[in-house]
């Protein structure tokens, strides 16, 4: 059965370890949610992505749709290979680059470096130590963010799998109906309703087999 509901968002501080099972993630992240939108016309590919969607526009998602090998972007964000990223939101937003540094290395903070999924499984890579679980889907959620743009997080619960995987993973990609993603913030732990309310750590991930140049091409085209 789907789950959908709105819940308004307040900030929370947030601890960036995952010591699984344990309190997961989310997300508040800039991607221009505070820009002015025209709400006279019908809602294509950029609103959504910006979070202005209608209802009749959400569709339920298989975990198929973020199948594959992915890696974290929070190391390169540290050795400073996100660098150019942070300069061009700078040019473009209300912060300084080292502000919007400061901000990504809160959003971005996990010791999950990968994340491979693959039919129904969920493994979790920690200094090279795998966790894995087995999911299936528990609906969706729709969020409103103080902005008054929203998001949809799709959830999956454990039905299998090692008793260190969390009970829950959700998936925030800026997309509202089925399509392979190609990056996507993950937030995972044992209580689904707390998630929800997680707003100041997203950990996000990208294909493992992009490098950190790839990547920079990636995010500055959004």
């Amino acid at each position: 059965m789907q789950h959908v509901f709105t819940i308004a968002l307040t900030a929370l501080v947030a601890s960036a370890s995952l010591a699984l099972p344990q309190p997961a993630f989310a997300e508040s992240h800039d991607h221009d949610h505070t820009q002015e939108h025209d709400h006279s016309h019908a809602h294509g590919r950029d609103d959504i992505y910006n979070g202005y969607f209608d209802d009749d526009q959400i569709e339920a998602r298989a975990l198929t749709d973020w199948e594959g090998d992915w890696q974290s972007v929070y190391p390169y964000l540290r050795d400073g290979t996100l660098a150019p990223v942070m300069r061009h939101k700078a040019e473009h937003g209300d912060k300084t680059a080292e502000e919007y540094r400061a901000y990504y290395e809160t959003g971005y903070a996990t010791d999950v470096d990968r994340i491979l999924i693959d039919a129904g499984r969920v493994t979790f890579f920690r200094d090279g130590a795998p966790v894995q679980g087995r999911y299936e889907d528990d609906g969706h959620e729709v969020l409103t963010y103080e902005a008054g743009n929203r998001g949809v997080r799709y959830v999956f619960e454990k039905t299998g799998g090692d008793a260190e995987a969390p009970e829950f993973i959700q998936f925030s990609d800026h997309r509202i109906a089925p399509a392979a993603s190609d990056h996507y913030h993950l937030y995972w732990g044992d209580d689904r309703a707390a998630l929800l309310d997680e707003v100041t750590n997203w950990p996000t991930y990208y294909p493992s087999s992009l490098d950190g140049a790839e990547i920079v091409d990636e995010m500055l085209a959004h």
